[in-house]
């Protein structure tokens, strides 16, 4: 029973990074543009996951969009559905002003649910929040939550 439980937790944690990495992937993956645009250029962003009700330490990376990469806010932030061993029904995307919001289910092996709300507030400033419930079979894994900010730094290098 002990290996079990293991094997389990093993499983439960391996799921939930997946589904973080996953939403983080599709968070950094992008970039976008509004009405007004945000700007191309190497951006800074900070992410904080938390899992299980804990929070995890903020995790920096930066990302250079191109002025292609910001001409599609609901392309370029929403996730790609790319699983294996499960499907995902089309993306419900909806982009008001100056909000994306968007939500991807996933059925198989791995069940899935990730939301995503993106507020752009400034051409070199967003901030959004993808949240990811998972279960395998009928056992459930632990939901996550990625809040994620980003400022523009400057032009990209060239």
């Amino acid at each position: 029973m002990i290996g079990n439980r293991s094997a389990s937790a093993q499983l439960s944690r391996l799921a939930s990074r997946t589904a973080c990495g996953f939403a983080l992937a599709c968070a950094l993956g992008g970039s976008t543009g509004l009405a007004d645009g945000i700007e191309p250029g190497l951006w800074q962003v900070i992410s904080r996951t938390q899992t299980g009700g804990v929070i995890g330490p903020p995790h920096e990376s930066s990302k250079c969009l191109t002025a292609q990469d910001v001409a599609d806010l609901a392309a370029t932030f929403s996730p790609a559905s790319r699983t294996v061993n499960s499907t995902c029904a089309p993306i419900e995307r909806s982009l008001s002003g100056s909000r994306l919001s968007w939500r991807l289910t996933c059925r198989g092996q791995l069940d899935m649910e990730m939301t995503g709300e993106f507020n752009f507030d400034s051409p070199r400033h967003y901030m959004a929040t993808v949240q990811s419930k998972a279960a395998m079979g009928s056992t459930p894994m632990l939901d996550s939550q990625e809040n994620i900010e980003a400022r523009w730094l400057s032009a990209c290098p060239q």
